[in-house]
């Protein structure tokens, strides 16, 4: 069976709420990590698709086929057409839910031949270790084990199997109605007791289950909704990937599912962002909030909470973290893999980790302040520690940093470290009036320091635009958020000027947009940022310019996957997707997008207003029509 590599658009995501697995259109699983979602590999044919390894099940005649989510859930179907019948393949993980019992890490696929008959062929090849181990296979009744160490998968079926070259084969038949489930386990061994044959009701009963599940989860609307129309399920699916990419017991959200896929392929720019990143903390809580994952939205605040309490000074934060504490971040590359379409280097891990970037500070300040507005109280041991950070800024908001980008090069002063320097003040002197408490005498010293330096270093009078570091005449897209973190309005000629400048430098005809185009000290390019044209639409509707704003965001909205899932980037000459997948920062700016679209149109919301809309202009309503 040949395995070759699939554009990114063509995979699903399936998940239990530890960790994730990408199924190609194909009916191959080619990236799965295990235990957890940072682990390594098992499968990772994604990124090597000849020794990476997979799980394939597919017709052995030619075929097409095409894939979809059962409604409002995270059960992923894969459906093949042949010349000679239809067979389809249910794909899901249960979830797991912390709720004091040992949880079993099973992976189900269920085929189903819909009509005719048809011939199916199977491939089974693990790799351990981010393909560095194969394992031992071992054939038992009623299927196969796998071993490495320490490592065991056990792969439960009636179809007779055999052992070739490295990996578990297969061929079988079935006809109109005959169903046959393949059920994966990993390290069961006090559990696994393989029933032969398996009783089919038992598994049916947990897909019913998880069904259930995940669509008495999934956002709905409720009489006056904000994000009706046609949107609706497409919000859904961010908010149902945002759960995917969630731990329930740590909180934390991580980044993307995946690692090194590129930012254009056959490059270098190949991340591992399978971690928290702490500045995502006041959308992502927004963006939570405004879905009704109360839960989730708690759950998060509680990872922030834990993360400020873990470093006795400022300096300690980091500004990511793995989801879970036993898991590293210590950068590697894994030279013997040929990589996404041979885009090398492979890597694991992120250096990142340790850069200087004070923007994280006032990401932090930030969340916790939007908390108040959303009703929660900040104990007295937080507000030490927000006392804390904002002493630490006042100190060192005039040093260089790395920056939002985590660009590799020289430190600089970014424009948006600073911008997040005042916020982190800016918001501590509310909370301090919040808590009618006492602050620091230099405090409002420092943001007014902090502003004018913004406007003065950090704004170019001939481009009339915020730039990205002091003193440049490099335009970055981050400059759009001045006024959605309240340091002016958006009636103020800077911003306008800043929007214009944005929209005629980095966007394209179809409103994406890339961070920067400056040298940044990497070679080779990159695509549009989907998080970034999301901000460009915020701008627009928070600017009175909703008509622009729903253009640009229907334009992205076209360039989803056919399953409703985003990466972080956009290639814009081709629209294939680019980066690691899915992205929960472009799933959040969506859903952020399509919050600000709605209050900016006149609908009813629950709760206060998402940042931004105390400094912006209102839309004067006109007719107008969304076309489906």
């Amino acid at each position: 069976m040949e395995n070759k590599f699939k554009d990114i658009e063509n995979y699903g995501i399936i998940g239990n709420l530890e960790t994730c697995a990408l199924i190609g259109s194909d009916g191959s699983i080619d990236w799965m990590c295990l235990p957890y979602l940072e682990s390594p590999s098992i499968f990772a044919a994604i990124l090597d698709n000849k020794r990476g390894g997979h799980f394939a099940i597919q017709p052995v005649s030619k075929f097409s086929s095409f894939q979809a989510y059962i409604k409002e859930t995270n059960i992923l179907q894969t459906t093949f057409n042949t010349p000679f019948g239809m067979v389809t393949i249910t794909d899901f993980m249960p979830v797991n839910l912390y709720d004091g019992t040992k949880h079993h890490r099973t992976l189900y696929r269920k085929v189903k031949c819909i009509e005719g008959h048809i011939r199916l062929e199977l491939s089974f090849k693990p790799r351990f270790n981010y393909a560095k181990d194969v394992p031992d296979f071992k054939l038992i009744e009623g299927g196969a084990i796998c071993s490495f160490e320490d490592n065991e998968l056990f792969l439960n079926t009636v179809v007779p199997l055999k052992i070739k070259e490295d990996e578990i084969t297969s061929q079988f038949n079935m006809r109109k109605d005959m169903e046959i489930w393949f059920v994966l386990q990993y390290n069961q061994q006090d559990h696994y007791s393989p029933e032969y044959p398996p009783d089919y009701n038992k598994f049916n009963e947990k897909l019913d289950a998880l069904q259930e599940y995940w669509q008495n989860w999934t956002y709905k609307c409720h009489k006056i909704c904000i994000l009706e129309d046609i949107w609706h399920d497409i919000i859904a699916r961010s908010g149902l990937v945002l759960k995917l990419l969630a731990n329930p017991e740590s909180g934390a959200i991580a980044a993307a599912a995946t690692t090194s896929l590129p930012e254009c392929t056959g490059g270098v720019r190949n991340w591992d962002y399978r971690y928290a990143w702490i500045r995502d903390s006041a959308y992502t809580i927004q963006a939570l909030f405004h879905l009704e994952h109360v839960q989730e939205s708690q759950d998060y605040m509680r990872w922030i909470n834990s993360i400020i309490k873990q470093g006795t000074r400022p300096s300690d934060i980091h500004i990511m973290y793995p989801l879970h504490k036993d898991e590293a971040i210590e950068e590697q590359m894994l030279e013997y893999l040929s990589g996404y379409k041979q885009s090398s280097p492979v890597r694991i891990g992120n250096a990142a980790v340790n850069q200087k970037q004070l923007d994280i500070y006032g990401e932090l300040i930030n969340a916790i302040y939007d908390t108040t507005r959303y009703g929660k109280d900040i104990s007295d041991k937080t507000w030490e520690f927000i006392k804390n950070f904002v002493d630490y800024i006042c100190e060192v908001w005039n040093t260089k940093d790395r920056g939002i980008w985590e660009i590799r090069g020289e430190p600089r002063h970014y424009v948006h470290s600073k911008l997040m320097c005042w916020v982190a003040v800016d918001r501590g002197i509310k909370i301090a009036k919040f808590k009618k408490t006492e602050t620091s005498c230099n405090w409002e010293e420092t943001k007014n320091e902090i502003e004018t330096a913004i406007l003065e270093k950090g704004f170019n009078k001939e481009l009339n635009s915020f730039v990205q570091s002091f003193d440049s005449d490099a335009i970055d897209a981050t400059t759009l958020l001045i006024p959605r973190m309240g340091l002016l309005p958006y009636d103020d000629p800077r911003v306008q000027g800043t929007i214009e400048a944005v929209m005629k430098n980095l966007m394209t005809e179809k409103g994406l947009v890339y961070r920067y185009k400056n040298e940044d000290g990497l070679p080779g390019a990159e695509g549009c940022f989907l998080i970034c044209s999301f901000w460009l639409v915020d701008s627009l509707a928070l600017s009175g310019r909703l008509d622009e704003a729903i253009s640009i965001f229907v334009n992205v909205l076209q360039l989803m996957s056919p399953l409703g899932l985003l990466a972080e980037e956009i290639d814009p000459k081709t629209g294939k997707l680019l980066g690691n997948f899915p992205q929960a920062f472009s799933h959040i700016g969506l859903v952020n997008s399509a919050l600000y679209i709605g209050i900016a149109r006149g609908r009813k919301h629950k709760g206060p207003k998402p940042q931004g809309f105390k400094h912006s202009v209102p839309y004067k309503k006109e007719k107008f029509k969304i076309k489906k």
